[in-house]
């Protein structure tokens, strides 16, 4: 992975203070499509047009439509991102967020990058006064689940639905 730490750049506390985290411009949007990219093919989704995931974030970021995290590790480049898209809550009547995307490339896993974003979202929501940050992942994602119980998300009572209109 590729990628040089913004102006912008802060570090943060945790268990390898080498990872430099970054909120995602306009400039940074080939490499957060590298990685984007990688998520899409970790959840096997198909694209058929392969352009589709740089558009889509470079839309998302120009747009301020989400907030793009970006982890930056020593000697080797941009290895995570995170992706959060700012609604609401009816039942507690305040924003809540909603950790779509978090992914660190196999370059850079078991190097603190996915926790240090997970942390990162958390302290920004906090910051933010949200009521809380929601997220999904798939059921055979035991990694995933584990680092986010780890950092005290709790699986709650709902169950999610979907319907696609494809």
């Amino acid at each position: 992975m590729h990628g040089q730490p913004a102006e912008h750049a802060t570090r943060f506390p945790q268990e390898d203070p080498a990872v430099v985290l970054r909120v995602a411009g306009e400039a940074d949007v080939p490499i957060a499509a590298e990685l984007f990219r990688g998520y899409l093919d970790f959840y096997e989704v198909t694209v058929e047009d392969p352009d589709q995931p740089r558009a889509f974030l470079a839309e998302r970021i120009r747009k301020d439509e989400s907030l793009v995290l970006l982890a930056d590790v020593p000697e080797i480049g941009t290895v995570g991102f995170a992706q959060v898209y700012r609604t609401f809550s009816s039942l507690s009547m305040r924003p809540i967020w909603i950790l779509y995307d978090l992914y660190v490339a196999p370059a850079g896993r078991r190097t603190g990058a996915g926790r240090a974003l997970l942390r990162e979202v958390l302290r920004r929501a906090t910051e933010a006064g949200v009521a809380g940050v929601q997220l999904e992942t798939a059921y055979d994602n035991h990694i995933a689940q584990g680092l986010y119980e780890s950092e005290g998300f709790e699986r709650d009572a709902f169950h999610v639905y979907f319907h696609g209109l494809d």
